[in-house]
């Protein structure tokens, strides 16, 4: 399990290395990406609170980041954490997500990143849920969830 003690590690020193690593160019991306998409995974832009569509849905299913559908969250470890966005309190893979001190508004963040793609996905906070008091703050328009289907099959 991480701890806001391996977040700061990661964002000062080295990131874990990523399964694997999915690069196109920014006209590439934007003809795959919505608008809003792409100014919030490649131009590291944010949602309005309480604006996305994953903030309040609760199905079971894991989270892929909307770029290169590298899975980043699973739906059991989401939670309500009143913020205004989807709240986890931990990747699906340590190595799935990528850290990076963010200084910008005048204030010390870890900004979180797809690590196979580069894409913003939103911050990490030290304000969670125990046991790992992780908050990851992530923007709706930056995934996709994949739902899991419930099989009646014997």
């Amino acid at each position: 399990m991480l701890t806001w003690k391996d977040i700061i590690h990661f964002s000062t020193t080295k990131n874990p290395t990523p399964d694997k690593r999915v690069e196109k160019t920014e006209e590439e991306w934007s003809a795959l990406l919505t608008p809003e998409q792409f100014r919030i995974t490649r131009k590291k832009g944010t949602e309005a609170p309480h604006s996305g569509a994953l903030c309040s849905s609760h199905e079971a299913g894991k989270y892929s980041c909307i770029c290169c559908n590298t899975p980043l969250f699973d739906s059991t470890i989401k939670f309500e954490s009143g913020s205004g966005w989807p709240s986890f309190t931990q990747p699906i893979k340590e190595n799935a997500i990528k850290y990076h001190r963010d200084t910008s508004f005048g204030m010390i963040r870890v900004e979180v990143l797809c690590n196979s793609c580069d894409a913003h996905l939103g911050h990490v906070f030290p304000d969670g849920p125990e046991p790992s008091g992780l908050r990851y703050c992530i923007n709706s328009e930056s995934m996709q969830i994949i739902k899991e289907s419930i099989s009646n099959e014997k």
